[in-house]
């Protein structure tokens, strides 16, 4: 049975169609965003200043659902950069420089250690962790820099990111607009993860071998500046580093049985890796900066503070406004939606439903397209929001697979804004590397392109 739609639906429509096009055109879409939010406000209401009102009150529903991702993020990197000072970056990755022996054991060695440390860390401060340790010693067994830039990008920002089975802010930000539970979009993206991960890194891998035997890809090894290990090495003595570097990992992995034990997730497993990044923040800092430890504690939190919200800032306009396609709008704008809604995009799904006949295969396809548009911002989250509606829409249209779709459309966008694709996102594994972040993302084409396809057509047999 159909339902009516409003000129509440279709202003909803035509703003995400802008946003999309926006998107598309490399272009900022926060100002088309607060637009959209003025419409609807100002259709709903009627009311001027209640319109105006409301752009300041989606701003503080988006802002208070994201807070717990935005915090624990800041606290992680807070935390990075104390290990970053320290030099207990080091005396962690070091050992596993002893396993690099080949350029395929380099290539394979970096990937899954930056996907593991990308889980707990996120990848931005991953590469900053492993890069000046195990750059030198990947170049130096024949692995040309290109391709441990392309191990830590499709590993960390691809893999680990797009999954981010962890922190779960991509997860919270897509199940959030496809109106699920985090645990079931986490539960759906597993496989596809998987496929994605798999495909893709392994046709990376079998390129990089063919351009490394065709003498395509020179090596090439950026210089080291020792100021910044000479400083760390004045911090910590060296057994004290081993001990944190030890004690670490051995927390996160507590973490990590704690959730499986008590089966926390979502916000209960971020809370409880926020604060045991905050425990090692504060420990570090008290041992390394004696006399100035409490100083340097604020200091380190306040650079974390600077990145998430550098970070965030783009993403709360626009999930400002696609909260109002769920139950936000009653939230923010007040009780004005037609009697018989459920919500915006969940009318829209009904009414397609009744229009066109959608299938599986369709559906997965849009998806895939969807999350690659949104994907072109280069953030790979502030378009996010918008796959989670898309997939409420075409799941309600199909009547099944809204997690499998969310879950779809959040990997498509982060596969290629994340840091994988798009040249303005590679800068931090591309400078670390030393090579050109246009290059990168021609290297990373064609594995991630084949790895959407096949991913997308596992999605059909799981919707």
């Amino acid at each position: 049975m159909g339902v009516e739609l409003t000129a509440l639906h279709w202003i909803y429509v035509i703003f995400i169609l802008l946003i999309i096009a926006l998107m598309v055109m490399r272009r900022d879409t926060a100002l088309v965003s607060i637009c959209g939010i003025f419409m609807l406000a100002a259709v709903s209401t009627g009311s001027l200043s209640g319109s105006i009102s409301s752009i300041f009150n989606s701003f503080i529903y988006a802002i208070t659902e994201l807070l717990p991702t935005i915090l624990v993020i800041s606290i992680i990197v807070g935390m990075s950069r104390t290990l970053t000072a320290t030099g207990i970056n080091d005396a962690m990755i070091s050992p596993f420089s002893r396993l690099i022996r080949t350029p395929s054991l380099a290539y394979w060695t970096i990937g899954i250690l930056m996907m593991l440390i990308s889980w707990f860390f996120w990848p931005s401060p991953a590469v900053a962790l492993m890069g000046a340790v195990l750059l030198p010693v990947a170049v130096r067994v024949g692995l040309p820099a290109l391709g441990v830039a392309v191990a830590m990008n499709l590993f960390g920002h691809g893999i680990a990111l797009s999954g981010d089975f962890v922190i779960q802010a991509a997860p919270k930000l897509t199940a959030d607009a496809a109106g699920l539970p985090v645990s079931s979009v986490v539960e759906a993206s597993i496989p596809l993860v998987i496929v994605m991960g798999t495909v893709t890194t392994v046709t990376a891998f079998l390129l990089l071998k063919r351009d490394m035997k065709n003498g395509r890809l020179a090596e090439t090894l950026p210089a080291v500046s020792g100021t910044e290990e000479n400083k760390s090495e004045s911090l910590l003595p060296q057994k004290v580093k081993s001990f944190f570097a030890l004690l670490i990992p051995l927390l996160f992995a507590a973490d990590v049985a704690a959730m499986s034990l008590f089966r926390l997730q979502g916000g209960d497993a971020t809370a409880l890796v926020g604060g045991t990044s905050m425990f090692i923040l504060i420990l570090i800092s008290l041992a390394a900066h004696k006399g100035k430890g409490l100083e340097k504690t604020t200091s380190y939190l306040v650079e974390g503070f600077q990145f998430g919200f550098k970070v965030f800032g783009p993403v709360i306009p626009i999930a400002a406004f696609f909260y109002l396609g769920d139950s936000g709008f009653t939230h923010i704008i007040g009780d004005y939606l037609p009697n018989a809604s459920l919500g915006i995009v969940n009318d829209l799904g009904v009414a397609l439903a009744s229009t066109v006949p959608l299938s599986q295969g369709v559906g997965a396809v849009t998806l895939t397209a969807v999350g690659a548009i949104t994907g072109l911002d280069g953030s790979g989250f502030s378009g996010i929001s918008l796959a989670g509606s898309v997939a409420s829409i075409f799941s309600a249209a199909i009547g099944t697979g809204a997690a499998t779709l969310t879950a779809l459309g959040q990997i498509a966008g982060i596969w290629v804004g994340g840091g994988t694709l798009v040249p303005w996102a590679l800068i931090p594994a591309a400078a670390i590397c030393n090579v050109d972040p246009f290059e990168l993302a021609r290297r990373n084409l064609l594995p991630v392109a084949v790895g959407l396809g096949v991913t997308t057509i596992v999605a059909m047999f799981l919707i």
